[in-house]
């Protein structure tokens, strides 16, 4: 099978970066892989380090007197190589490519995998849907709810992220300790070791903790220390940090390509975003062995059984984060515990290779279901008439799912 990744994102993409990557990694062991990613993107210069993977630069958000050259790029690309997949991952390569196949003989199943929880009604997704999309990837239950509740997207399936089990990480104490003390100075027997890889930006609500940690009473906060992965903290953000009297406990790390050095010299992860559809980064840290703290966001939830694995908290409620984090100080026997548990999660039902048998899964049935349709389609039917009948068909599936929204 051919297959073609695209991917929008000029710089950091965070955990989508991370899925296109690690499924195109392993595609590429029995099938042809390229990735299609914008000049000079983190992603883009990730694939050209890996073998066995075509990496082609290719603008998603051109400026508009440089966007029909894309495309036309895009369609020599895919008309010459002949490619049976298209995956793409966000509505600016998912545009492109719709334009790109519009009238090719041979034509590609467009394979979509929504990654967010922004609204998916507007008339652009619409068309997305009805013209160059044959299967719709969720990832999470969350996000097909939403997609059926207010979309025309087709043949929606969840697929929930899956992460490659970071056993060569696993430490001895003594090695642990060391660590945690060169990275962190967390030096005492006592001290607590927080981590988020899921970014540093507003909408990521990691002041939430700052500000729950503040609460504490000064001997239970001086136990804790705090790392974060991701693009550096604005000037803005570093003094809350520091007027909060936490810049000695609190380190960001920048971007890193891989964090299971960070996360098996971690006691509890944490994502307190105010919108995500899953959180591969909580996902990694659970299977790295770090019961997590996350928000009743989106799909976040679908990650933790409360109390067992983690804790789930309001979203912007440092109050709530604050008793999590005196019952971790009050009872660290649980915490790890819990990080036991968190693990065994990680094996039974984020195992990386289910991933990506399901995803190849999706593949072949829209292969399958495309050489049925030709089969059954008359060879003498007019084109005209033909795309009439599409075109009412996706007039008469907007309509359901208008009356379903209602």
């Amino acid at each position: 099978m051919k297959i073609l990744y695209t991917n929008f994102h000029v710089g950091c993409g965070g955990g989508q970066d991370t899925y296109v990557r690690e499924l195109a990694l392993a595609m590429s062991r029995d099938h042809e892989v390229t990735v299609a990613t914008p000049p000079g993107s983190w992603l883009g210069e990730q694939i050209k380090r890996l073998p066995r993977i075509t990496s082609v630069d290719v603008e998603f958000k051109p400026r508009w007197y440089r966007f029909w050259r894309e495309t036309l790029r895009l369609r020599r690309l895919i008309r010459e190589q002949r490619f049976d997949i298209v995956h793409v991952n966000g509505s600016p390569d998912h545009r492109q490519v719709m334009l790109a196949v519009a009238g090719l003989a041979v034509r590609p199943e467009i394979v979509f995998t929504k990654h967010n929880t922004y609204p998916a009604n507007s008339f652009g997704n619409w068309l997305r849907a009805s013209f160059g999309t044959s299967r719709t990837i969720a990832v999470s239950d969350y996000v097909r709810t939403m997609l059926r509740r207010e979309s025309s997207y087709p043949n929606i399936v969840v697929i929930k992220h899956g992460v490659r089990s970071p056993e060569a990480e696993r430490l001895n104490e003594e090695e642990r300790l060391r660590r945690r003390s060169a990275l962190l100075g967390a030096s005492a027997d006592d001290s607590i070791v927080l981590g988020s890889a899921a970014g540093t930006g507003a909408a990521k609500g990691w002041a939430d903790l700052v500000a729950a940690l503040t609460l504490l009473p000064e001997t239970t906060r001086r136990r804790f220390r705090v790392w974060l992965a991701g693009t550096a903290p604005s000037i803005e953000q570093r003094a809350m940090v520091e007027e909060c009297g936490l810049d000695a406990q609190i380190l960001f790390t920048g971007p890193i390509n891989h964090v299971h050095h960070l996360l098996a010299a971690t006691d509890v992860a944490f994502v307190l975003s105010y919108h995500e559809s899953l959180s591969y980064a909580c996902r990694e840290a659970m299977a790295a062995g770090c019961a997590s703290l996350v928000t009743k966001v989106g799909g976040l939830p679908e990650n933790v059984t409360p109390w067992v694995d983690g804790w789930i908290v309001p979203p912007r409620d440092p109050q709530a984060i604050a008793n999590v984090l005196m019952h971790i100080a009050d009872k660290p026997e649980r915490m790890r515990h819990m990080g036991h548990m968190a693990r065994m999660k990680g094996r039974t039902e984020f195992d990386f290779d289910d991933f990506v048998e399901a995803t190849y899964g999706v593949y072949l049935d829209a292969i399958a279901a495309t050489a049925r349709l030709q089969r059954a389609t008359p060879a003498n039917l007019p084109m005209r008439q033909w795309l009439h009948k599409l075109l009412r068909i996706a007039l008469r599936r907007h309509r359901r799912n208008q009356k379903r929204a209602a």
